[in-house]
């Protein structure tokens, strides 16, 4: 394990040293297409899941048992601390020494970290959560399964036998929710039981259909959910991401980009700007490729005291496409008209969302 933490550390370093960061100027705020610049990172990830908890920044994504770093600013440098995980998922499937997309949360005094187990390509798959007192290494237990699909038990109850079960987020309103999905017929949002470590009602899911991409390969995935007085957001990532060849990119608007809906309700239906349904291919663009920012996404937002903050993996084009070329980028969010922008300097009014 510390040979495994060593040369991700080093391999971060070097990557730090290499990637030309850019010193953006307080007034430089919106670059081509209209979007602001990104604030770049040292963080080398996929699908981050960021939380702030006293005064320090915590970020988790794929790596061997989970991977840890750690932060006093969002901007970095950050720093690997460990594993989140002792050792394999609980969970029999797919790549479980490797977890994908989790996503950790604080509900009161505990720190729960949901993740998904697959292989690419395929959709038997599973969603497991462990849970623990500190959001660093150590001290985490994994309660394994929570749900699955394509093969095991539960697998063949609806909406479990036609989607995909990865990219977990929570929305606790109500009830707390499972939000998750993947490609084929979308995002899939189902009740979970007050421990938040299995649905609410195994036999009976009473589930909710939110996204779909009705083109093509159905490219949507990577939600995740907030509120904000007094709507309640589902964003998610649309488009092909990850691994993409230089020479072979999508279609121009065919690569990842960051979309919301809304809704009083935390059970939708989630609406867009020009009113379509999510699961209807609605979805206004938040952020999306500009400058040298490529395919933002695996989104997710956290409230840093004072605002919003949008943080999404991207290709630095000046830098490479490939799957381990992947960073972290930011920007602040701002709320005009109930509908969330993605800006570069920190907005003049406070944010009021709600995290749990």
């Amino acid at each position: 394990m510390l040979v495994v933490l060593f040369l991700l550390s080093l391999t971060s370093l070097c990557y730090s040293l290499t990637v030309p960061l850019k010193a953006r100027d307080a007034d430089t705020t919106a670059g081509p297409g209209g979007y602001a610049h990104t604030h770049p990172t040292d963080l080398m990830i996929h699908d981050p899941s960021v939380i702030k908890y006293g005064d320090k920044y915590y970020a988790y994504g794929v790596g061997v048992y989970i991977n840890i770093w750690e932060s006093w600013t969002m901007d970095g440098p950050w720093n690997l601390t460990g594993s989140l995980l002792d050792g394999p998922a609980a969970i029999n499937k797919g790549a479980n020494t490797e977890p994908w997309a989790p996503n950790t949360i604080q509900v009161g005094d505990t720190f729960y970290c949901y993740y998904a187990v697959s292989e690419a390509g395929s959709r038997d798959s599973a969603i497991g959560v462990a849970t623990s007192s500190h959001p660093g290494p150590g001290g985490w237990t994994d309660h394994g399964l929570v749900l699955q699909t394509g093969s095991g038990v539960g697998s063949q109850q609806y909406p479990m036998n036609v989607s995909n079960a990865i990219d977990p987020t929570i929305l606790i309103a109500d009830v707390p929710y499972l939000i998750y999905g993947s490609y084929w017929t979308g995002i899939y949002q189902v009740p979970l039981s007050e421990d938040m470590l299995s649905m609410a009602d195994p036999q009976s899911p009473d589930a909710t259909h939110l996204v779909y991409a009705p083109q093509g390969i159905h490219p949507a995935e990577g939600s995740f959910a907030t509120y904000h007085a007094p709507y309640y957001y589902l964003w998610f990532s649309h488009g092909q991401c990850c691994d993409l060849n230089a020479n072979a990119l999508p279609a121009a608007g065919h690569e990842y980009s960051i979309r919301v809906g809304r809704s009083m309700d935390p059970r939708g239906p989630y609406l867009d700007k020009d009113g379509t349904d999510l699961v209807n291919g609605g979805g206004t663009i938040v952020y999306a490729s500009n400058d040298d920012v490529y395919a933002p996404g695996g989104e997710g937002v956290l409230n840093d005291g004072q605002n919003d903050i949008l943080f999404y993996h991207y290709v630095n084009t000046t830098v490479g496409y490939g799957f381990n070329q992947t960073s972290m980028g930011w920007n602040f969010l701002d709320y005009p008209d109930g509908w969330p922008v993605a800006t570069y300097n920190r907005p003049s009014t406070s944010s009021s969302s709600y995290f749990w």
